[in-house]
């Protein structure tokens, strides 16, 4: 072979590899849609990794990934979905939130969804049926607005001369909030209690609101599931103890925080289901045809060293009920 056949072969044989990677085919791009931040949503993302895992998805190895999060601000959600839709991601992820589920619903008609919310998707518009989504959009809806009232009635069983509630809700969260306002009102109704409606849509709210709470004289408050409030918990809780006010919400972290009950289904194991969604879409499995899985398991969580310092006592027939009781 001539000397310069031979570098030709050479520079040929050399150029395969970088051909080869030239024409494997991109990773799947995921869009995660976030109403919180990464900080506060560390378990759901563990959960929701460990759900794509299971359908043999791992982040950076054959799957990509990209992060839009609203820390908080629902408002920013339509922007965000957008973004993602322009990324032209193969699928949208959008856990824990039914804000960040109707924003990217509204953002695209084409482009898989997965959510994960806390009220009825079909009357959100979300999907046409549970069996049957019928469109772009499935995934998950935890036991949350049906809950609320059976949070008034927990209260109601650690205060029981109770006679004015206050109900917390964050206005750029629409259909929760009307959704919830309503089922509480009358709930609140049929107890004999006089339920006043709060809003906050950010953290400088908060002073505002509990100064109303003292002048309503409310004995109790019930505050709303939102991902402002949920990564502000412990803001929250230490809000109730300085102004002694017992309240409950959806989430562990509350009670965890400070706060004195939570009582809400698991949104760790939803995040989990919503990554194996992710990933049997990502194998070519319609959104329409998949579902949307319904949790139904509740958790009841008392911190007791908030109700010490809130000077007021849980019935013996709560804490045996307790999932967790923290002291």
């Amino acid at each position: 072979m001539r000397r310069r056949d031979f570098i030709t072969l050479l520079g040929s044989a050399a150029a395969w590899p970088l051909a080869a990677r030239a024409q494997q085919p991109a990773m799947p791009l995921i869009g995660f849609l976030g109403s919180a931040s990464p900080t506060l949503w560390a378990h759901f993302l563990l959960a929701f990794h460990r759900g794509l895992g299971e359908t043999g998805y791992v982040e950076g190895h054959n799957v990509a990934i990209e992060y839009r999060w609203a820390q908080g601000e629902n408002d920013r959600l339509p922007a965000l979905a957008a973004e993602l839709v322009r990324r032209q991601v193969a699928v949208i992820a959008a856990p824990a939130s039914t804000p960040a589920a109707l924003a990217a619903k509204a953002a695209t008609t084409t482009i898989p969804i997965v959510f994960q919310v806390g009220t009825d998707p079909v009357a959100a518009g979300l999907v046409g049926s549970l069996a049957r989504p019928g469109g772009n959009a499935t995934g998950v809806t935890n036991l949350n607005v049906e809950l609320g009232p059976k949070r008034l009635e927990l209260l109601r069983q650690v205060i029981p001369t109770a006679s004015t509630i206050a109900f917390l809700v964050n206005p750029t969260s629409l259909f929760i909030a009307e959704t919830m306002s309503r089922e509480m009102q009358s709930a609140a109704g049929a107890l004999g209690l006089q339920l006043h409606i709060l809003q906050a849509s950010t953290e400088h709210d908060f002073d505002r609101v509990f100064e109303t709470l003292a002048q309503l004289r409310a004995s109790a408050l019930v505050i709303a599931p939102d991902a402002l409030f949920i990564s502000k918990s412990e803001e929250l809780g230490a809000l109730t103890v300085r102004h002694a006010v017992p309240a409950i919400t959806q989430f562990r972290e509350f009670a965890a925080g400070g706060g004195l009950m939570s009582y809400g289904g698991s949104f760790t194991e939803a995040a989990r289901l919503v990554g194996i969604y992710t990933g049997r879409i990502l194998k070519g499995e319609k959104p329409a045809d998949l579902p949307v899985v319904q949790t139904t398991k509740v958790e009841l969580i008392i911190n007791l060293k908030t109700a010490k310092a809130l000077g007021v006592t849980v019935p013996t027939a709560l804490l045996t009920r307790a999932d967790e009781v923290i002291e």
